[in-house]
């Protein structure tokens, strides 16, 4: 099993091995947008290198937002973005108000300048000596930020990862890193069988289980086994409550899941992921999409958490009207998730069933 690493990089990285390739995931294609003024034979790596850039209204300004295509550089472009959605840096990290195509290396050029603006002010030489051995491992690391991180997550907690040279671009930045793949507590024998353990850690104890004569490790093992195949996704509901409880309000960060970055932020107790998705560069009403449950239904919202019609240009008539509808089933649906089981059923079995009825109760209205 690959680790849950980006996935790009992963595939680069066993080109440049010779190892054999694993099955399931797919080759990166190029960026569907070219430049103004492309080579005349770019290649798909050159394609790569350009991404369109949408602008929003951010907190009063007009502020940038990188997008990519399918198996884009997603970790440069997850920081970058908080960056530039950040009110504090914004002035560090500019573009120029007409900016439509950006290159990879433009970006890493701002990166380098913000990372370089986090030097101490302090005259203290043991702190500007681990400031330059800080900024030696980032230049080490900042290439890497094009093709895929090697992230390594452990099922103990929403910020639990195994340290690596790559987390030092998020130290430097002060860029909280969280995922949402944990064990329910409430589980014992799964607690049992996962402990501490890193992914990779847990594939190695995986494959030892099963070729062990103790009955009880190769019980072990499948109970593990069962828990990685269950949360595939790698989200469960424990890791989203443990995610909601522990992201600040108002806190920019990058979420890792299914091997890419995500720029997450909370806004009035609630997570959403901003959309970088490039089919989605001409709509302006797409900006965020929620992040309340594991099975990937979600809510498109505008750059002021205002839910949306999934991008569609044409409202009803009774748009006030069905709109004042979702907002409430909305909230219904985010408050059951957050509290307790009041009975046998699920949280989200809970919301639609609610749901249902809110709309059965509600007037009909002619289109």
């Amino acid at each position: 099993p690959r680790p849950p690493g980006d996935e790009e990089g992963a595939q680069e990285k066993e080109a440049a091995e010779g190892e054999g390739a694993v099955p399931g995931g797919p080759v990166p294609g190029a960026v569907g947008s070219s430049p103004a003024e492309p080579p005349q034979s770019p290649s798909r790596g050159a394609e790569a290198d350009f991404y369109c850039v949408k602008w929003i209204t951010w907190k009063g300004e007009r502020t940038p937002v990188i997008t990519q295509s399918e198996n884009g550089p997603c970790p440069l472009l997850a920081i970058m973005n908080i960056l530039f959605l950040h009110f504090s840096v914004l002035l560090q990290v500019k573009l120029p108000p007409q900016k439509e195509v950006i290159t990879a290396e433009e970006l890493m050029a701002h990166l380098g300048d913000c990372i370089l603006a986090t030097q101490p002010r302090e005259p203290s030489e043991g702190l500007q000596l681990n400031f330059q051995q800080n900024i030696n491992d980032t230049m080490m690391v900042l290439p890497k930020l094009s093709t895929g991180l090697d992230v390594n997550v452990r099922f103990t907690g929403v910020s639990d990862f195994e340290y690596t040279p790559e987390c030092i671009v998020f130290d430097l930045l002060n860029v909280p890193l969280y995922h949402g793949w944990l064990v329910d507590p409430q589980t014992p024998e799964v607690v049992q069988a996962v402990g501490k353990l890193s992914y990779n850690q847990l594939v190695e104890k995986i494959i030892t289980c099963k070729q062990a004569s103790d009955s009880s490790l190769v019980s072990e093992g499948l109970v593990a086994e069962q828990f990685l195949e269950s949360t595939a996704s790698q989200l469960t509901y424990h890791g989203l409550c443990e995610l909601t409880a522990t992201v600040r309000e108002g806190e920019l960060s990058v979420f890792f899941r299914n091997n890419h970055f995500s720029t997450m932020i909370k806004h009035k107790g609630h997570l959403y992921l901003l959309v970088t998705d490039q089919g989605f560069l001409q709509e302006e009403r797409v900006v965020w999409e929620s992040l309340h449950t594991v099975d990937g239904d979600s809510c498109f919202c505008d750059t002021h958490f205002h839910l949306t019609h999934d991008g569609a240009t044409a409202a009803p008539l009774d748009h006030r009207l069905q709109q004042r509808q979702v907002d409430q089933d909305y909230m219904i649906a985010l408050s059951l998730q957050q509290g307790q089981e009041p009975s046998g059923l699920s949280d989200l079995e809970l919301a639609r069933q609610l749901q249902q009825e809110e709309y059965q109760h509600q007037p009909q209205h002619p289109p």
